[in-house]
Parts: C-alpha cells; sequence; structure tokens
C-alpha cells in the first residue's frame, strides 16, 4: 500500500475546492472538499484539522470508493433528457461533466449528454461529450455507466471496427451489466445493416435482444434487459407479430 501524504496549506488554499464528500481507502474514510488531480493521478482532500487546513493526497490506486451528493442540476436534467427535451439539459449535463471530472458522477451525466445529442440527431457532438471522461478512464468505453451510450454514438456514426473492438473488451470484462450491454449492441449492428431483410432481424432477436431476455435476469441488468425488450418488440413489429411484439413491451415495463 502507497502511503498518503499530507500537507499543510494554507486556508485561502482551501476554499478553491468546491465538490464536497468523502474518499475511502482501506485504512478508512476522509470527508470535505474534493479535487482531482489528472496529472498526478490523484484526489486531494482538502479539510479543517484543528485551525489549519489540511490537503490529503490520494493515489487513485489507493481510493476504494467515493461517496459524493448527487449535483443538484442532475436529476431535473435527466428528466429533462427522458422527456425528449434534452436540449434543454445539454448545459446543466456539460457543466457536471466538467465540474465532476473523476468525482463520481461525470460518467452518468455523461451518458444522458451522449443521449440528449442522438435524440437531437447529432452523433458526432454525443461522440464528443464522451471524450473527457475516456481520456481520464479507458475503461469507462466498454462497461460501466457510460459505455452503451458510447456505443450508440459510435454505430450512428459507422465507427463499426472500433465498436467491436470494445464489445469485446465488454464481453471479457467479466462485469454481468457490460455482457448483456454488449449483447444488446450486437442486435443494434445487426439491425442497422439488415434493412428490410426478415433473415437478419431474426438474427437480430436470437444473437442479440432475445438472449438478454432469456439469459441475464440479474437484478443489476434490469436495464439493458428493458431495453432488449423493447428493441426486440420493434424487431417483431417489423417482422408482422405484433403479438410477440406488445408482450414484451408489457415485459419491459414490469422491470
Amino acid at each position: 500500500m502507497k502511503k498518503l501524504m499530507v500537507v499543510v496549506v494554507a486556508a485561502a488554499a482551501a476554499n478553491a475546492f468546491a465538490i464536497q464528500g468523502k474518499v475511502s481507502t482501506e485504512n478508512g474514510t476522509t470527508a470535505g472538499d474534493i479535487k482531482w488531480q489528472p496529472k498526478a493521478k490523484q484526489y486531494v482532500v482538502s479539510f479543517k484539522k484543528g485551525q489549519t487546513m489540511v490537503d490529503k493526497e490520494f493515489k487513485l490506486a489507493d481510493v476504494t470508493a467515493l461517496d459524493i451528493p448527487k449535483p443538484a442540476a442532475f436529476d431535473k436534467a435527466v428528466s429533462q433528457v427522458e422527456a425528449g427535451q434534452g436540449a434543454a439539459a445539454v448545459p446543466a449535463l456539460t457543466k457536471i461533466v466538467s465540474d465532476y471530472r473523476m468525482l463520481q458522477w461525470d460518467k452518468p451525466a455523461a451518458r444522458y449528454l451522449v443521449l440528449a445529442h442522438l435524440a437531437a440527431g447529432n452523433a458526432q457532438k454525443a461522440y464528443e461529450a464522451c471524450q473527457s471522461v475516456l481520456l481520464e478512464d479507458k475503461a469507462a468505453a466498454y462497461r460501466g455507466e457510460l459505455a452503451a451510450a458510447y456505443w450508440q454514438a459510435l454505430l450512428k456514426l459507422g465507427k463499426y471496427e472500433q465498436l467491436e473492438g470494445l464489445l469485446k473488451k465488454a464481453s471479457a470484462a467479466g462485469d454481468r451489466q457490460a455482457s448483456a450491454a454488449a449483447l444488446v449492441m450486437r442486435g443494434d449492428i445487426i439491425v442497422s445493416k439488415a434493412s428490410d431483410n426478415n433473415e437478419k432481424l431474426k438474427d437480430a432477436l436470437r444473437d442479440g435482444y432475445l438472449r438478454v431476455v432469456l439469459m441475464y435476469p440479474d437484478v443489476e441488468c434490469r436495464r439493458e434487459r428493458a431495453e432488449a425488450c423493447n428493441k426486440a418488440a420493434v424487431v417483431f413489429d417489423k417482422l408482422g407479430q405484433s403479438a410477440r411484439a406488445e408482450k414484451l413491451r408489457a415485459q419491459a415495463k414490469q422491470m
């Protein structure tokens, strides 16, 4: 275990830290104002010890958990995106991604920012919205909150080779949620190339969506399972099987 450094600083310096929360390591939990230092790959927590402000440095590799309160604007922005008003949410989500860099809420905010841009038909902006997050955490491209939305941007831009590479990493990551999301994307890729070819549409069901519905009953895969149900329903509609489509939509609502 690497040693954690404690540095005494002037009180004025602490005022620069705007994001409050807790950083946990195997040695305990420290609360205060938190800032991410990208070059050093570490967090700095500023807190008062007696009458003195102290900075405590935590290397990323030593951190076991972050506890950062949800940004005040997050829920409203998410509601706007889900209600089809993504353009109104873009400023707030962009600010959260920037202000909460590597502070727990950057990836969820980036996910909804991507979805907002995709809904507006701007795949390039959706792609660009991910880059600051991926610069800090390359694994976010194939697992976690952001990955599936990022894949949608890649699909819209026709970046199939890059997308396939990330799906392979997701499947090999040992993460059930990432594996389920990768199968949903497999279905999306097939559908994007299928046009009205019924056999290819059936491939999307068999090799993508229905595999998720049947093989991933896990609670943590609920979102991916519901998405697979809804996308499978669209395919069944195209195949003229409306009864099966409605059954899947009803199933998705219960998740």
